[in-house]
């Protein structure tokens, strides 16, 4: 039996974010942060591994975990980010279960096939519809009520009280010692974040094949700490084929460019600091479907 020390106030726990592709995942957790920390694209399955994000909620500590949606896995990677999202379900003391509010049930009531977790029913992109549209969706859902603790329709954009929701999740989880440093944001290396910033401007910028057969390494970073001097980041980016690696580059190297600048920018909004960023294009032909190379690119199974 685990004893806690009497002197122990705070609550804290991990609290897995989970839902099908596309529901706002990474747009909660970085919206329930205060930073952008997660990778967010209108394209689905942009998130491929977990991220924590530590946000505290006064003396109280929250553990958000970012995860891959749930969905079929037809492909290697698929898998991985499929095991990533259920080991954070199985990890886990509290999930919000995000479904967007237009959504049949369907994907719910396979959530709850697949765990007896207690957790938060969030309708998503409330803002989306009307206040009776959001009403019929919350009546769509009263026959689970005995399933789910609560049930909140979310819209980071109309700004439904992100106090609330805290206050709201700090209630059901266990009275404990907090698990990180409360000044820190995330438990993610810097390099790691980096990683995702630039995948998400290949998300953003590029056509619907090239994200899905990209990756990123970080080469060498080179940190300074003077404010007068920038940082340093040497990364490539990893594809398929040749003729992804040309449409990445772009006319006298426009595309590039383009990807570099859109990274840069989420990058130095992190840091508060000016890098210098330096992208290549280096072609890794099978590498998604690949085990070994997907290890090496730390997809670990």
């Amino acid at each position: 039996m685990k004893i806690l020390d009497e002197n122990v106030k705070s609550r804290t726990g991990l609290v897995s974010i989970v839902g099908r592709p596309n529901a706002g995942k990474s747009t909660l957790l970085n919206w329930l942060l205060g930073e952008k920390i997660a990778i967010v694209s209108h394209k689905a399955n942009a998130t491929r591994k977990r991220v924590n994000a530590i946000v505290m909620h006064g003396e109280d500590q929250v553990v958000l975990v970012d995860t891959p949606g749930i969905h079929q896995r037809e492909k290697l990677l698929n898998q991985f980010m499929l095991e990533e999202a259920l080991k954070a379900i199985g990890d886990c003391d509290l999930i919000l279960f995000l479904a967007p509010i237009t959504d049949s049930t369907k994907d719910y009531e396979h959530f709850l096939e697949l765990s007896k977790k207690p957790h938060f029913l969030l309708l998503t992109k409330s803002d989306e519809v009307s206040n009776g549209a959001i009403l019929e969706s919350i009546t769509k859902y009263q026959k689970f009520s005995d399933k789910f603790l609560e049930l909140i329709p979310v819209s980071t954009k109309r700004g439904i009280d992100r106090e609330y929701i805290l206050k709201t999740i700090v209630k059901y989880l266990p009275v404990s010692p907090h698990l990180y440093n409360p000044e820190d944001l995330t438990t993610e290396h810097l390099r790691d974040i980096y990683r995702e910033f630039i995948r998400e401007a290949i998300f953003d910028g590029t056509s619907d094949e090239i994200p899905y057969e990209s990756d990123v390494v970080i080469d060498k970073v080179e940190e300074i700490f003077d404010d007068n001097k920038i940082d340093k980041i040497h990364a490539t980016i990893i594809v398929e084929k040749e003729n992804q690696k040309a449409m990445l580059i772009g006319k006298n190297g426009s595309g590039l460019k383009r990807i570099g600048q859109n990274a840069r920018e989420k990058i130095e909004e992190l840091i508060k600091k000016k890098i210098y960023l330096q992208l290549f294009v280096s072609v890794k032909r099978g590498w998604s479907k690949d085990k070994k190379s997907l290890e090496q690119f730390g997809y670990i199974f």
